[in-house]
């Protein structure tokens, strides 16, 4: 008997306003700048903030129906007091690093009730642990050494997300009660329904694009004159923007180009989605600044290297992930050389281009990626 396709409950989907936001505001940590700290610091916050936010969507993911909506509400608070620090970071550096806190202890709390404590198999970090630790610490210690112990923190969720086992966290869990010498209820293991899990990382990589098309929206206000090369810049960036839509979503699946439902488990599909996310939410930011780039005819190197540096990697975390699902044809090679060879080229020579055409240039880097799809898609349609 077929169970019923999950999708996505409307607590979850007011859950991904906070999303929203905290694009937004991430995304402008990397806006009309060509600082390396700027570049990092933007790396640290969209970790932290996506992985705030994916400890939630874990557990909407495996409670469903049955999720209780004051901690949901909740976390949506302390996300909100995140995004909002993002604007002047270095100012409320201290709030943010609170907000984290709270919200990876309330995640950790969700799943202890009198009857048993659940532990996620597939990602055991949503129970905190020592990766909160350098965080805590922060409190007392000033920039830049706050933001390298946010960066220690998250780097060791990362390695704990892919190494450790949920048996490992049932264990620690049970002799933290111990120490506590308070009553232990049982262990139950949880596991992740991926299907479900792929929509609710589409949706993600949904709003990461349409910050895209935000961002680009506002800097057509900036321009004073509505001429040809506006118009043909912006219709290159919806046509990119289309193309890593194509890309993430239409031949991916939990918004990784490429990918199989089946090639990868949570551990890797995870860090992996949290990767292109990052590199899609930085696109946006350079997006905005090529558009206005239209005032002066022509990309700043800064701006130019950003855009194609996240394409580039985009294209090579769907080699991979064509690789992993087992689909690499020989006509991949041909996409890999202009998904990967356009930009670099580009950002050597792009100087010289208009922005409309520097923009077009990148298009016709993604959609070889694209082409070999569309014609077995349309045959399986037809034939359904």
């Amino acid at each position: 008997m077929k169970t019923e396709e999950r999708h996505a409950s409307w607590l979850e989907l007011f859950f991904d306003l906070v999303a929203v936001a905290g694009v937004a505001q991430l995304s402008h940590l990397v806006r009309g700048t060509t600082s390396w700290g700027d570049a990092g610091l933007y790396v640290v916050c969209f970790l932290a903030f996506w992985t705030a936010w994916m400890c939630f969507t874990v557990y909407g993911n495996v409670t469903g129906t049955a999720a209780r909506t004051m901690p949901v509400l909740l976390a949506m608070a302390g996300l909100v007091f995140m995004a909002g620090a993002v604007h002047d970071i270095h100012e409320h550096a201290q709030a943010f690093a609170i907000a984290y806190v709270a919200v990876r202890g309330l995640a950790s709390r969700v799943w202890e009730s009198k009857e048993a404590t659940r532990v996620i198999v597939e990602w055991p970090i949503v129970h905190a642990g020592m990766g909160v630790v350098p965080w805590f610490v922060s409190f007392w210690v000033d920039a830049p050494w706050k933001y390298a112990l946010w960066a220690l923190g998250l780097a060791i969720d990362l390695v704990a997300g892919l190494t450790m086992s949920g048996e490992k966290t049932a264990e620690r869990i049970a002799e933290r009660a111990a120490q506590s010498r308070r009553p232990m209820p049982g262990l139950a293991f949880a596991h992740l329904d991926i299907a479900h899990f792929g929509e609710r990382l589409g949706l993600f990589t949904i709003i990461v694009l349409g910050e895209g098309v935000l961002t680009v929206t506002e800097a057509m206000t900036e321009v004073a004159e509505w001429q040809g090369p506006l118009f043909w810049t912006v219709l290159g960036v919806l046509a990119l923007l289309a193309a890593l839509w194509g890309a993430a979503l239409f031949q991916g699946f939990g918004g990784i180009p490429y990918l199989s439902q089946e090639a990868w488990g949570p551990r890797v599909l995870l860090p992996v989605h949290c990767l292109v996310a990052g590199l899609l939410a930085a696109l946006a930011a350079g997006l905005g600044d090529v558009v206005e780039a239209v005032a002066h005819g022509h990309v700043a190197a800064g701006t130019r290297w950003l855009v194609c540096g996240c394409v580039a990697v985009f294209t090579v975390v769907g080699v991979v992930a064509r690789v992993a699902s087992g689909s690499w044809k020989r006509w991949d090679f041909v996409a890999v050389i202009f998904g990967v060879g356009v930009p670099v080229g580009l950002g050597v020579v792009g100087g010289e281009l208009t922005p409309g055409r520097f923009l077009w240039g990148l298009v016709v880097g993604v959609l070889p990626g694209l082409v070999r799809e569309f014609p077995r898609r349309g045959r399986r349609g037809s034939g359904s």
